[in-house]
């Protein structure tokens, strides 16, 4: 194959926008993706990364119009394909991983399932070959296990195996490194890097992460967000600051164990002290137990062994059993908020819920500054999780989280998929949480750099 036919562009993108409901997603994108490079696109959470995504794989959000220039996936029209052909043309060319894999991935199937499923051949698909080229264990029974025996960071890499195993000649990842430590993360940018050079793979993704553009990318696209002013943040709380010293804990974790999938221990004996006003950082390699941590904490998954108290009391290891103001007090932010926003409800509607369930009261006034607060505006409460980029559902995941408020608030990768300055913003929420009204923070994270900046204590699980 000649070197002009090799970069020949396989998708044309020319001055792409496409609004919903009169608000713009994405503004004059301009994009070319060739057989054997890799294409990044970046810029701020909310300029319209996911959308041109979702556009090249015919998946805009319902309501949402092209509102001008073209698009042309292996020479179709994609917006203009009868559905069976875009199911065909999916199905043996094309592969998407969205921002949050795990929520696509059949939690009956087991991982062995999952990837050859969508092979061309499932007896000629190697799982074993294919979860090496992924970074993952061959030798531990991960094929064996369903999704919920599997770290974020795995169930990333599992949904990359499945896209890989179809062969595609255009691959698409939407923050594929998110969550991923850094060494993963350097791993996943050298598999691209080879798959586009020696299978003469057209790749497209997103990234917030510039370490990450910068050793896999040949061509970067950089979308701009239009000037507007920042929202001011507020106080969402009106409690009096804690200064008295010594601090009491909030929370008190002593000889803490849990399992995951089928009972593979991920930490044993773990104590840990949360006080008030504290940011406690827990870092560790893709696997190590992290999220399981939190959702233990949370009452979502149950420990073989240890307790844990809220206040000086005992915290039941099921959620269902802890009483309604010990749920209040205990909130989780998870690492794929899409999952866990109800695509049924507006955004204002999965901000009132919480504040019905815990004060009797809705509070249009209280929702807008909940939204400002995470640096979004009032007018996201009409959305739908689905008309939100990755970084604005995190945002509102974590508006929902504050809406309760909490005395302990359990983050999972909240940053990952956040640009530098709104995640910048984010962590200065929090600072001004835990200064003002003494909220205990978790946070889970591959960012060394972020947790020896905000961290008071850091945690390190082991693999």
């Amino acid at each position: 194959m000649s070197t002009t036919a090799v970069r020949t562009p396989v998708v044309r993108v020319a001055g792409l926008s496409v609004t919903l409901r009169g608000t713009p997603l994405l503004t004059d994108a301009t994009l070319a993706l060739a057989p054997g490079r890799v294409t990044a696109v970046t810029g701020p959470s909310g300029v319209g990364k996911t959308t041109l995504l979702r556009a090249l794989v015919g998946a805009l959000p319902p309501g949402a119009q092209v509102t001008g220039g073209s698009l042309t996936v292996l020479g179709h029209d994609i917006l203009a394909l009868p559905p069976g052909e875009l199911r065909r043309l999916r199905r043996h060319h094309l592969a998407y991983v969205g921002q949050d894999p795990g929520s696509g991935l059949n939690p009956r199937m087991r991982v062995d399932r999952l990837i050859t499923e969508t092979a061309p051949a499932r007896r000629a698909a190697s799982v074993p070959d294919l979860l090496r080229a992924v970074r993952l264990p061959v030798d531990e029974g991960l094929e064996r296990r369903r999704t919920a025996g599997l770290s974020g960071g795995q169930q990333r890499r599992v949904a990359l195996a499945r896209a890989l195993a179809r062969r595609p000649a255009v691959l698409l990842l939407d923050e594929p490194t998110a969550g991923l430590d850094p060494a993963l993360r350097d791993g996943i940018a050298d598999l691209l890097r080879e798959l586009a050079e020696r299978e003469g793979i057209a790749v497209g993704l997103t990234s917030h992460d510039a370490e990450f553009v910068a050793r896999c990318a040949d061509d970067v696209l950089a979308l701009a967000a239009a000037p507007v002013e920042a929202p001011t943040p507020v106080l969402l709380k009106q409690v009096e600051p804690i200064l008295a010293e010594p601090v009491v804990p909030v929370v008190e974790v002593k000889a803490l164990a849990a399992r995951v999938g089928s009972g593979r221990p991920v930490f044993a004996d773990l104590d840990l002290t949360l006080r008030p006003g504290t940011l406690t950082g827990v870092t560790g390699p893709s696997g190590c137990g992290k999220t399981t941590l939190l959702r233990t904490l949370a009452g979502l998954h149950r420990p073989d062994a240890g307790t844990v108290t809220l206040g000086g009391a005992p915290l039941a290891a099921s959620h269902r059993r802890r009483t309604q103001d010990q749920r209040r007090r205990v909130q989780l932010v998870p690492q794929n908020p899409l999952g866990a926003l109800n695509p049924a409800r507006t955004v204002g509607a999965t901000l009132a819920r919480p504040l019905k369930l815990h004060f009797g009261r809705t509070d249009d006034h209280r929702v807008a500054s909940l939204l400002q607060a995470v640096g979004l505006t009032p007018e996201h409460a009409a959305r739908y999780p689905h008309e939100l980029s990755g970084g604005q559902r995190q945002r509102v995941s974590i508006a929902r989280a504050l809406a309760a408020e909490p005395d302990v608030l359990l983050c999972d990768e909240i940053t990952s998929a956040l640009d530098p300055a709104t995640a910048a913003g984010i962590m200065h929420l929090l600072h001004t949480l835990r200064a003002d009204h003494g909220l205990a923070v978790v946070l889970v994270t591959h960012d060394l750099p972020l947790a020896a900046t905000h961290a008071d204590h850091l945690l390190t699980l082991g693999p």
